[in-house]
């Protein structure tokens, strides 16, 4: 327990800041920017707060606040944060500020077509799409960062759950600026799909959390006749066989966690919401979801599917690894046939999506390591990547690959951090994706080896999507409509290079991410009674041939 309720102000400081935005006077829409940017800047300062008070050496779950809640039904507000937890609250809360800054002007462009320019016209007719904007992002951010820390099972889920309404907001109500009916129409068919499919997943979920509970409460593991959705109770008991159940209802519920894990992170072939939500939605938004969201699932894989079934997650990890490889080579695939830059984009993260969940399941500690520094990797890459060619979509008005050629002469960095962005995403050693996909391969190789050979193909599909989509956008002559394209300015560099940094430094010197992963790795993996696969060793030569060797 801690006295200090640090990660209640973590989450609870966006939540109300994404209410005080919304309730500023329509016309302030500057106010309202520089709110939420301030807001997340101050989130952030607190996870670095959190971070610098964590031991990895020490409990492996610290901070933790443990209050009642709903007592009947056993479920209580009990929060806390392991080192891949925290890791991840890191990543959210460092890239929120810059999505923020990165649709400045995102915001105008919403899904109903023109905004008016003038001001005093947005505040007569009560416009306030700037702040509806912001503070949705800030509530988006708010939910994710309750799934990462909470310990409690129905807690989770009812943030799993309502990160979705502020999320399909965001992708339906704004957009890229567009008179064209089709267009808008098809953004808020990618809206819907995004919301049912996981809402879908979320009720099959649902089904299975019940269940869990009447476990719990059949073998009296809650006060007086109630259950309880403690993780760390549920967990325990579930190592130690005392949930009283067979393998097949385990298995069961095994499946209905995962599939919904399976739809938001995205694993194929639960994918497909996944381009049309993110090239309809701004660039920012794109990003939230892709770097911030889908890594709810991942998450949810790594902590509720193996600590609450291992068994189960021992018996369908070679189906899940099956899927992983599959989409690991159908993403990268799809990417090299796209003719938009920003559907290629997100078909190379369906791909990334799958390594991440094949270390996951592969269940080593090299394996599972390399899966979670690959969440944090893939997010800062991707981020990089979607938000640079977001700025050139924006300036050029196309997402058509065709259209662009000869940008690096008339934005020369631009064209250079697309390039160092884009050779991240391909793995490229030297930069941060490198290290993970080199630990996740490496640590699937021990235990299956023909998964990580076949994903290593993937590597060769990445060479060619990144290098040719760069070879056909920035190089070459300036074609017509190109020539008065202007570079980054002040506010896109602001965004860009902390991003770029980033890459760099954790490629040369992942260890201080490492510090927190590992621990946690070691002790997910005994508390689920897996063991890294023991190495092997030539066999001992005969004794006589020892001794004539001598």
């Amino acid at each position: 327990m801690t006295d200090f309720p640090w990660l209640t102000i973590l989450w609870v400081l966006p939540a109300v800041g994404s209410v005080a935005v919304l309730v500023l006077p329509a016309a302030q829409r500057t106010l309202a920017r520089c709110s939420a940017f301030a807001i997340s800047i101050a989130v952030l300062v607190v996870a670095v707060m959190v971070a610098v008070r964590f031991d990895p050496g020490g409990a492996q779950y610290q901070f933790v606040e443990d209050h009642e809640w709903i007592p009947a039904f056993g479920a209580g507000y009990t929060v806390g944060v392991d080192g891949i937890a925290l890791v991840l609250v890191l990543l959210t809360t460092a890239l929120v500020p810059l999505l923020i800054l990165a649709g400045w002007n995102d915001e105008r462009e919403v899904a109903s077509g023109a905004v008016s320019s003038d001001p005093q016209a947005v505040a007569s007719g009560g416009r306030r799409v700037v702040h509806t904007y912001v503070a949705l992002s800030l509530m988006v951010e708010a939910m994710v960062l309750v799934s990462f820390v909470s310990l409690d099972i129905l807690l989770f889920y009812v943030f799993f759950e309502a990160m979705l309404i502020p999320m399909y907001f965001l992708i339906g109500g704004f957009g890229p600026r567009s008179a064209d009916v089709q267009l808008r129409q098809q953004r808020s068919r990618a809206a819907v799909k995004f919301l049912l499919y996981n809402l879908f997943g979320g009720l099959i979920m649902l089904v299975a959390v019940i269940g869990l509970y009447v476990l719990t409460a059949r073998e009296g593991l809650g006060e007086g006749s109630a259950g309880t959705f403690d993780f760390r109770a549920v967990v325990a008991a579930a190592n130690a066989g005392q949930l009283g159940a067979g393998p097949a209802v385990l298995n069961a519920l095994f499946l209905g966690f995962m599939f919904a894990f399976a739809v938001k992170a995205p694993l194929w072939p639960l994918h497909t919401w996944l381009p049309d939500a993110a090239v309809a939605a701004t660039p920012s938004s794109a990003v939230l979801m892709m770097a911030v969201v889908d890594k709810v699932g991942t998450f949810g894989m790594l902590r509720y599917c193996l600590m609450l079934f291992p068994d189960a997650s021992g018996t369908y990890a070679p189906l899940v690894i099956t899927l992983a490889v599959v989409g690991i080579i159908y993403g990268a695939l799809l990417a090299v046939g796209q003719t938009d830059v920003m559907r290629l984009i997100a078909y190379t993260s369906i791909s990334h999506f799958g390594f991440i969940i094949l270390g996951i399941f592969a269940m080593t500690s090299q394996a599972q390591t390399g899966a979670t520094l690959y969440m944090v990797n893939h997010g800062i890459s991707t981020a990089a990547l979607f938000l640079i060619a977001g700025f050139l979509v924006s300036r050029r008005g196309t997402r058509v690959i065709a259209e662009y050629g000869g940008v690096q002469k008339v934005a020369p960095v631009l064209a250079g951090t697309f390039f160092i962005a884009g050779l991240a995403t391909l793995s490229l050693p030297g930069l941060a994706p490198f290290v993970s996909e080199f630990l996740v391969l490496a640590g699937t190789f021990s235990r299956y080896q023909v998964a990580a050979v076949i994903a290593t193909g993937a590597l060769v599909l990445a060479a060619l999507y990144v290098l040719w989509l760069y070879q056909r956008m920035m190089t070459g002559p300036v074609k017509e409509g190109n020539e008065r394209l202007h570079d980054l300015v002040p506010r896109e560099l602001a965004v860009v290079v902390p991003l770029i940094a980033a890459l760099l430094f954790l490629g040369v010197y992942p260890k201080p991410v490492l510090d927190f992963i590992n621990p946690a790795v070691g002790q997910t993996l005994t508390t689920i009674g897996h063991h890294d696969p023991a190495p092997s060793t030539p066999s001992q030569p005969e004794a006589g041939a020892e001794g004539r060797h001598k």
